[in-house]
């Protein structure tokens, strides 16, 4: 039995706690945050104990994996603390919001033998799972370019319910590194392939109290030839599904994250429905999450308890961190720049 331990417990924590509850093989110890009712809330539901200072969990609970569910910038300042400690660490995206962090801690967790994993459960639905499988099996030949297309709603009120989304120190940016970051990585991991060339613009064109980006577009170009175009914009009056297209040597994929269907040039159709656990309820959860928190979660305690790298291990995650990274960097000089001409 897996002893667990929570950093933090605001939105996304019902993703964790809820899946770790429902695992056989797993045990809430502990949960913490620095906000004290919050803290006590979830230790009555769980009943395990409360902490208020994360270094305090993980040094004297002997936990086996801890869980990271805080603001982006603490995520490698936590992770970093607990690899040190010998904790094998799970979490949330994005694994920093700098590179160089990034790869400092995947470094320490190879050389720790540590595991560490970063969520990214969209690649867990059914309908990635459909349009992966028929990459590598050669079904739909080369990709020859992707598209992302994410319009959400994240009015200024989002904004103003947080202390740290909205803010270029502790979120890192918004819409890119936030929101369209599920939507990246699965184009970007369908592709599988090193980048060439990055090109971006951000702005923020209809917020009043936040700092960061509300629209990104680019284009990347792979060193084999793939392209991928992206746009996405939280400037929306709902949040519509996600659109990804593929087109490929030997057919067409259409999905959102729920759904796929893959049309071939010969006629043949694939398609898939992402399932979900009718046993497995996330209080308060968002739909946008997806519910395959469970699946990545339980891939995690099983590469613990077998000793073999999880599925997402920051290594992996470190290609699409990149990625997102060379987005701001040339995103940023645009988004400067446009401030610098119209102020």
């Amino acid at each position: 039995m897996l002893k667990v331990g929570i950093v933090g417990c605001g939105n996304i924590f019902t993703m964790h706690a809820t899946s770790a509850h429902h695992l056989p093989n797993a045990q809430i110890v502990g949960v913490c945050d620095i906000k004290k009712d919050r803290a006590d809330k979830a230790a009555g539901k769980y009943n395990c104990k409360a902490y208020y200072d994360y270094k305090e969990m993980i040094s004297k609970d002997n936990i086996d994996v801890v869980h990271i569910c805080v603001p982006h910038y603490l995520h490698p300042i936590i992770s970093k603390f607990a690899i040190e400690a010998g904790v094998h660490v799970l979490c949330e995206k994005p694994m920093s919001i700098k590179y160089e962090d990034a790869l400092e801690n995947v470094a320490l967790a190879e050389k720790n033998g540590v595991k560490y994993g970063i969520i990214f459960q969209c690649r867990y639905n059914d309908s990635a799972k459909l349009v992966k499988e028929k990459i590598q099996d050669g079904t739909l030949g080369k990709i020859i370019s992707a598209r992302v297309v994410l319009t959400w709603c994240k009015p200024d009120e989002y904004y103003s319910l947080s202390d740290w989304k909205g803010t270029w120190d502790k979120e890192g940016g918004g819409v890119l590194i936030d929101q369209a970051i599920h939507s990246v990585d699965l184009a970007n991991w369908f592709i599988d392939d090193e980048i060439e060339n990055v090109q971006a613009h951000l702005s923020n064109r209809g917020h009043s109290i936040m700092e960061v980006d509300d629209t990104a577009e680019g284009f990347v170009r792979y060193k084999g030839g793939a392209t991928l175009a992206f746009w996405a914009m939280n400037n929306y009056g709902c949040d519509e599904p996600i659109e990804i297209r593929l087109l490929c040597e030997n057919g067409k994929v259409t999905m959102d994250y729920d759904n796929a269907e893959i049309v071939m040039n010969d006629g043949r159709r694939f398609t898939a429905k992402t399932t979900v656990d009718p046993d497995v309820t996330y209080e308060d959860g968002k739909d946008y999450w997806g519910f395959q928190h469970i699946r990545e979660i339980a891939d995690f305690y099983d590469a613990v308890e077998n000793d073999r790298e999880p599925t997402i291990s920051g290594r992996e995650a470190l290609k699409i961190q990149k990625l997102i990274c060379e987005i701001y960097k040339k995103g940023t000089e645009s988004f400067e720049r446009y401030y610098s001409e119209n102020l």
